[in-house]
């Protein structure tokens, strides 16, 4: 008797299918499958299907069917292995003052807090809140903050806005050119500060 040939598919997944996991049903060829789906399950893996690939001759056992997962791109997760990035976006107010906000998540919601000082490209970490991991640690979820300039401020807006400028203006006069803030740097509100927070307190709702 000689055993059946292995065979392998592609199982394409959304995010948030390979964070839940659970039954689905399939059809490959023809044939119908019952797949459970583990909890986490990432770009690449595999998932065996016992006896459900090519038949065996004589009495050889069949041999066995892998479904290898693609996970579909998303239009707001950015997946690395467990880890999940996603935008954040906040108001320049937000940015300078800190603010705490809620994010989607692939699990649901979260709430992070945002220092005071951010630029956009920082990138805020809650751990654990990325892809579930059935055989250790979850992966981590990154915040990176993108700073969003009202695209038509109001009149108020740019009278508030107008003062600042004069304020900044007037307290870089009194500067010498060796302190005088590096346009495009850290501290600025466009990209240049891109460090990781140490620590960012999350709480699911």
């Amino acid at each position: 008797p000689i055993a059946g040939a292995d065979q392998e598919a592609v199982l394409e997944l959304t995010v948030e299918e390979a964070y839940r996991g659970g039954k689905r049903q399939i059809s490959l060829d023809g044939r119908n499958y019952g797949v459970n789906i583990p909890a986490g399950v990432i770009d690449g893996q595999r998932i065996r299907l016992a006896g459900e690939g090519g038949r065996g001759s004589g009495d050889g056992p069949a041999g066995d069917l892998y479904l290898r997962v693609r996970i579909k791109p998303h239009p707001r997760f950015r997946l690395d292995g467990r880890d999940v990035t996603v935008d954040l976006p906040v108001s320049p107010w937000e940015a300078v003052l800190g603010t705490t906000v809620a994010i989607r998540t692939p699990g649901g919601e979260a709430k992070v807090k945002v220092p005071q000082g951010s630029s956009t490209g920082r990138r805020l970490r809650l751990r654990g809140e990325g892809m579930p991991n059935p055989r250790g640690a979850a992966g981590d979820l990154y915040a990176e903050i993108k700073v969003m300039v009202p695209p038509k401020p109001t009149a108020r807006e740019r009278e508030l806005f107008e003062q600042l400028a004069a304020t900044e203006e007037e307290a870089e006069a009194k500067l010498p050119i060796s302190k005088l803030p590096r346009r495009g740097g850290p501290g600025c509100w466009g990209p240049g500060r891109t460090s990781t927070s140490r620590s960012t307190s999350a709480s699911r709702s």
